[in-house]
């Protein structure tokens, strides 16, 4: 039986991996009390006792909880920002190419981020394929439920006082454009400049929908590279994937499954992706990268 460690277990993402762990029969989970969660040496002690240690951390928290971990044994999963695009790292999107059997073999594994992976799944195929060149300048619409900012920013929103004023309505984010999710955005899949990123919070608990726009791509052909491309792992191709003419953001709540679609013609199409910000973009593509290193069904425990 492997032993796992959720350093940081307290956090949106560390609680929800917690959950859907705790039931599991074929792993033992290392706890530590109140009291010594943020203590170094029990710290320490986990994270160099553990098969598995996930981190669920802030990026200067997961560098130093890295640093702890001596043991040659203990295999990391990395939900923070800090190792995305690190050498050393792989990261830990198994549905790319070559990226599954990386992921086994790996002792270090960078979970992506929520508004990265509705972007890489439809990107970096089409750039992998030659439709989408490395030096297009794309654009980026993500839209997410407000969990993704975790537990302030979900205390600001169910506050008796959050249905009011500004928060009644969705908001732009990442103004600067300087967003901490576009490194990892470039580089996997490949691009000379990032793409102009507009991420928007809303008033709704969790879920994202992400939409790439695309002009003079043949939609045909972008439909039969998704096919193809994703015929295992979390990630699949829905076809007219719309609720009568309009499509939620949270359809996927709930669910650690991502779907991919194209909408519009040849002229102007869109490339949209929707997933719970929770599940494939957070908690269930660490769990899945998990079952991968246990050489387990990578699905198992997750709500497909």
């Amino acid at each position: 039986m492997k032993k796992v460690f959720i350093d940081g277990s307290a956090g949106t993402t560390g609680l929800r991996i917690y959950e859907r762990l705790s039931c599991r029969r074929d792993i033992f989970l290392i706890t530590l009390s109140d009291e010594k969660r943020k203590d170094e040496k029990a710290r320490a002690e986990a994270l160099n006792a553990a098969d598995i240690a996930f981190l669920c951390l802030p990026d200067d928290a997961a560098r130093e909880a890295v640093a702890l971990t001596v043991s040659e044994n203990t295999a990391i999963i990395d939900t923070s920002t800090a190792h995305r695009t690190a050498e050393g790292w792989i990261y830990g999107f198994p549905e790319l190419t070559g990226q599954r059997e990386k992921i086994k073999n790996s002792k270090r594994i960078a979970n992506p981020g929520c508004h990265a992976s509705g972007f890489i799944a439809l990107v970096a195929p089409l750039t992998e394929k030659g439709v989408i060149a490395k030096d297009e300048a794309l654009s980026c619409l993500s839209l997410t439920g407000y969990s993704g900012g975790g537990k302030k920013m979900i205390a600001e929103y169910e506050a008796p006082s959050g249905a009011d004023g500004l928060l009644a309505a969705p908001r732009l984010y990442g103004l600067t454009q300087k967003h901490k999710h576009l490194p990892e955005m470039q580089k996997i899949c490949g691009l000379k400049i990032p793409p102009a990123f507009c991420p928007v919070v809303a008033p709704y608990y969790s879920g994202m929908e992400v939409i790439v726009p695309v002009f003079g791509k043949k939609v045909a052909e972008i439909e039969e590279i998704y096919k193809e491309y994703y015929t295992e792992g979390l990630i699949r191709f829905v076809p007219n994937a719309d609720e009568n003419g309009f499509m939620s953001a949270c359809a996927l709540s709930g669910k650690d499954t991502m779907e991919i679609t194209v909408l519009g013609n040849d002229e102007r199409a869109l490339l949209v992706s929707r997933f719970d910000n929770l599940g494939k973009g957070a908690s269930g593509a660490a769990i899945q990268n998990m079952n991968l290193l246990l050489g387990a069904d990578e699905k198992e425990g997750l709500c497909v």
